[in-house]
């Protein structure tokens, strides 16, 4: 049994200790500063609450004492330290961040180390990056890779179409931070909120646009193998509109303390929500221009004795299917790994990895 201590006892914390916990392969060490959040945790014999204040890496390393894993489920400012702990304990380190900065310094610190480091482990990034590298080794020559995904409410009822399903500091993140992509072959940032697209889906209008981190580490992958690869989030027309005005117009963009404090108090969370994946790739099979496409969509489920939502199990799964593989030999085992070194069939396979296939 493999001792694993998650950082982060928040929405996705639960989903991950509820799935790792009763595997019957995993006993989990939740730590996490508020105890209001650890009390929320699942109680099984196989779970270990530790209410603990993170203050620099060497202290950190003395909590992953004893554990052969430590996962990160908080927010992207708490990378660094946790990932140089991780490295001091000798412990494989398998992060959620979409944060590009924090991901450098994921990169950085896993040279040299002897265990793996694996950020970037959820739905996007994370599980979309295995379905479109899965998708592009078909191809003889690459034209474009598009990658399109969306986590939203089932019912929308605000003028945003949109109800908060995961972390409020990620998802401002996505929404102000650069965003990399590759155009006409060359590597290049594009502003977030912009190339706003239409596309429907099984009868439903959607708008996509850009937002930063849903690559991955796929630019360094596919560059000078693909011609345009991009990332954009999908929502119900309209919503980008509106986040337009408070990020740019009323400047909230660098003021995101304020964004969140008036999204947190204005927007309900739901468990009632859909994961939209949608990832379409051309270029050229025997000769042929062709074009395949993966379309999903996934909806929240009962989990033991908990209802999750669809981002909650998409983000936990793709964490909880990441750590199996690489307990069982399926990824490298030191250095940095990137998420589309992960055979999709591999994914697929694995028992937390199966979620993905229930649904449309």
């Amino acid at each position: 049994m493999k001792n694993v201590l998650l950082v982060g006892g928040g929405k996705i914390g639960i989903a991950i200790t509820e799935f790792l916990s009763t595997s019957g392969d995993y006993r989990v060490t939740v730590l996490d500063r508020d105890p209001a959040m650890l009390s929320r945790m699942p109680k099984h014999s196989t779970v270990e609450l530790r209410e603990r204040e993170i203050a620099d890496a060497r202290e950190f390393a003395r909590e992953v004492e004893g554990h052969d894993i430590v996962l990160s489920a908080t927010p992207f400012h708490m990378t660094p330290v946790i990932a140089e702990g991780a490295k001091l304990a000798n412990a494989h380190y398998l992060d959620l961040t979409e944060d590009v900065e924090s991901t450098r310094t994921v990169k950085r610190l896993a040279k040299g180390a002897d265990t793996a480091f694996v950020p970037q482990c959820g739905l996007a990034p994370g599980f979309i990056s295995i379905v479109a590298y899965d998708l592009a080794r078909k191809f003889d020559k690459l034209r474009d890779v598009q990658m399109r995904v969306g986590a939203l409410p089932v019912f929308p009822t605000n003028a945003l179409k949109y109800n908060l399903t995961w972390s409020t500091d990620g998802l401002i993140n996505e929404y102000c931070n650069p965003c990399e992509s590759i155009r006409d072959g060359r590597r290049a940032e594009v502003p977030a909120l912009e190339e706003i697209e239409h596309f429907s889906l099984d009868g439903t209008e959607y708008e996509a646009f850009n937002t930063s981190g849903g690559l991955g580490t796929l630019c360094d992958t596919l560059e000078g193998n693909v011609e345009n690869l991009n990332y954009k989030t999908v929502r119900y027309p309209g919503h980008r509109d509106i986040i337009k005005m408070l990020v740019r117009d009323l400047r909230l963009g660098v003021r995101r303390d304020i964004m969140k404090d008036v999204l947190e108090t204005a927007i309900p969370i739901t468990y009632q929500d859909v994961v939209l994946i949608f990832v379409t790739v051309s270029g050229w099979i025997n000769g042929h221009l062709t074009q395949e496409s993966y379309a999903k969509k996934i909806y929240s489920q009962t989990v033991g004795e908990h209802v999750m939502s669809a981002i909650q199990i998409t983000t936990a799964c793709g964490i909880c299917a990441m750590t199996d593989l690489l307990v069982e030999g399926k990824l490298p085992q030191a250095g940095f790994v990137r998420q589309e070194e992960a055979k999709l069939s591999d994914f697929f396979a694995n028992r937390f990895g199966r979620y993905y296939g229930k649904g449309n």
